[in-house]
């Protein structure tokens, strides 16, 4: 008879301990659990006990690219002319804390963000890198994780009313940065909301369908029916199934005036919108503001084409002016709102650019040193958490990975990050391998 124990093995004499442990595994293999999935076990119930959810929603603003550090958030202006660059550094409203001349709001708010200057990992491709960054797992370049995003709809469920998962604006050409549901399915697949400073913005999908001619809407019933029809002939199809509910959704969606009334940006006055910028990235960080307040549990704001190989000051002077504004006045509207409390938000971007820069006044992938900005739910603000070096080169004080933001988010959201889902062909996964909380981000 083996001598199973549960619960706290402290009271255990210690000389009895290692005999107990023993015995406590072989019992346990002998009901057909293993020592890793012991171990596995009894780290998801110390996820569960310590995890306190801070936050009811997050914002995720992802700089597609790769911004770079050193000449924004991680100024080295003693450094040689050709690590340096051509921007000063300005003071913040955070004693001793500089940041790039061309983000001037924002630096008299950073009292409310907590700057990590430590953001590292060893993957300079950009798909790669990307799904990297949003799932916390890496994989290949085609994206073998569920986006965070994914994960959280998956965990929070489709209630039909509102999406749970909408990604800001629907690029085209960089789907895969937007973040994908992998093994999860179609069905958590992020909402596209297109671009919401295009005029007469419209979300697809969500039009009602009285404005459609009767002959469209004839031709639309004949097409479901048939695809009806055919899932009826065939069971046990996990993407049937998934259309079935997809289409379920999509359906309610479109009925619902909650989900219309949360993308109806030209709702907003002229004035704030301006306050904002009218420009794709700041009418994004206005729209999701109003997804958070409809109850979307998971926007990700994608600021593409920081890719700057060649003429980086001169791209740097065009966009870090949208991105001062839409930042700082999307952080002043949810704190105004009474949403920052409960609104985790998130910047960063998969990598940041080499110190030196190149022939073609341009900087090029970077994997070992990044900022990210960290504010709302749960963060301790007006901090700085990590170093580089005194050329932007190389992490000299806590390194974080993208686990470990993977982690972060997850736990905030009340979700523990090594739970176990279930792939199609019934194989246990767990959503993260690796990674831990960044305690010096969060009270």
């Amino acid at each position: 008879m083996f001598d199973v124990v549960f619960g706290n093995s402290a009271s255990t004499p210690p000389a009895n301990r290692s005999r107990r442990s023993f015995l406590r595994v072989g019992g346990l293999s002998a009901l057909g659990w293993s020592a890793t999935s012991l171990l596995r076990h009894e780290a998801q119930a110390n996820d569960q006990a310590n995890l306190r959810a801070t936050a009811k929603s997050v914002v995720l603003i992802y700089v597609g690219g790769g911004m770079s550090h050193i000449d924004t958030f991680d100024l080295k202006p003693a450094a040689p002319t050709e690590i340096r660059g051509k921007f000063k550094p300005i003071a913040t409203n955070v004693s001793g804390l500089h940041i790039c001349e061309h983000l001037p709001n924002l630096s008299q708010m950073m009292d409310q963000v907590c700057l990590v200057r430590s953001g590292a990992h060893s993957n300079t491709h950009h798909e790669t890198a990307t799904n990297w960054v949003l799932s916390g797992r890496f994989g290949s370049p085609f994206g073998d994780w569920p986006a965070l995003g994914a994960v959280a709809a998956h965990e929070f469920g489709l209630h039909g009313k509102i999406p749970p998962y909408v990604a800001i604006p629907l690029n085209p050409f960089f789907t895969w940065e937007l973040g994908k549901s992998a093994y999860l399915g179609g069905r958590y697949e992020s909402f596209k909301a297109g671009d919401p400073n295009e005029a007469n913005y419209r979300v697809r999908d969500l039009t009602p369908t009285e404005s459609l001619p009767e002959l469209r809407l004839q031709r639309r019933r004949s097409f479901l029916h048939t695809v009806d029809q055919l899932a009826r002939q065939i069971e046990g199809s996990d993407q049937l199934a998934a259309y079935d509910q997809y289409q379920q959704n999509a359906a309610a969606m479109v009925l619902s005036g909650q989900a219309r009334k949360a993308f109806a940006i030209e709702e907003e006055a002229d004035a704030l919108r301006d306050r904002y910028g009218r420009n794709t990235f700041g009418q994004s960080c206005l729209l999701a503001r109003r997804l958070i307040e409809a109850g979307v549990r998971f926007t990700t704001i994608h600021f593409a084409n920081w890719d700057h190989h060649s003429a980086v000051f001169d791209q740097l002077e065009a966009k870090l002016p949208m991105f001062d504004l839409g930042l700082s006045a999307f952080l002043k509207d949810l704190e105004q709102r009474g949403l920052l409390d409960e609104t985790l938000v998130v910047c960063m971007g998969e990598f940041g650019r080499t110190p030196k820069i190149n022939k073609d006044s341009g900087r090029d992938h970077w994997s070992q040193a990044a900022s990210m900005l960290f504010a709302g739910a749960g963060v301790r603000t007006g901090q700085v958490v990590g170093a580089t070096d005194r050329e932007g080169a190389y992490v000299t004080q806590r390194p974080i990975s993208p686990e470990d933001v993977g982690y972060s988010i997850l736990t905030s959201l009340g979700i523990i990050p090594h739970k176990q889902l279930q792939t199609p062909d019934g194989r246990p996964v767990e959503i993260l391998e690796t990674g831990r909380r960044i305690e010096e981000i969060f009270v």
